[in-house]
């Protein structure tokens, strides 16, 4: 429903860019693809401040190994516990470039709060990404 949904050419890869509560809708449109074998490359970049904070991780690590054209990169900006696995960071051009192959080709959808979508959305202007590639959907706390 609505605007924020996979794109229907499967040859475009999706990359989202997620900030906390954000993960939402986007945790339906990559359980939908997982389920339906779609054959969109998918990356999902999702940022918490600390490990605990993030919401379906262990949902997103069981479709990394269902779905083969799915790639999950999970990020901490406030937390060094030398247990995680995950990236640690903001999302920025480093982290970007080092998981997906071709930065202007995708189909970016950008969700959290107001603060980090601006900036992902700044990010990918400076790297040469076309506006009429990109998504946005806010999410904000109460």
């Amino acid at each position: 429903m609505g605007s924020f949904t996979l794109h229907r050419d499967s040859s475009k890869p999706a990359v989202f860019l997620a900030g906390g509560i954000g993960i939402t809708p986007i945790s339906s449109i990559i359980g939908w693809a997982t389920e339906e074998r779609s054959r969109h490359s998918l990356y999902l970049f999702y940022s918490n401040r600390t490990p605990e904070e993030a919401a379906f991780v262990d949902r997103f690590e069981s479709w990394t190994r269902e779905n083969p054209n799915f790639k999950f990169i999970p990020t901490v900006t406030a937390s060094r516990n030398g247990s995680w696995g995950g990236e640690f960071g903001r999302i920025d051009r480093e982290m970007l470039v080092k998981y997906v192959p071709e930065i202007r080709g995708p189909l970016y959808c950008l969700a959290g709060p107001p603060g980090m979508v601006a900036a992902m959305r700044q990010l990918l202007d400076e790297m040469g990404v076309s506006e009429d590639s990109i998504k946005t959907e806010e999410f904000a706390g109460y």
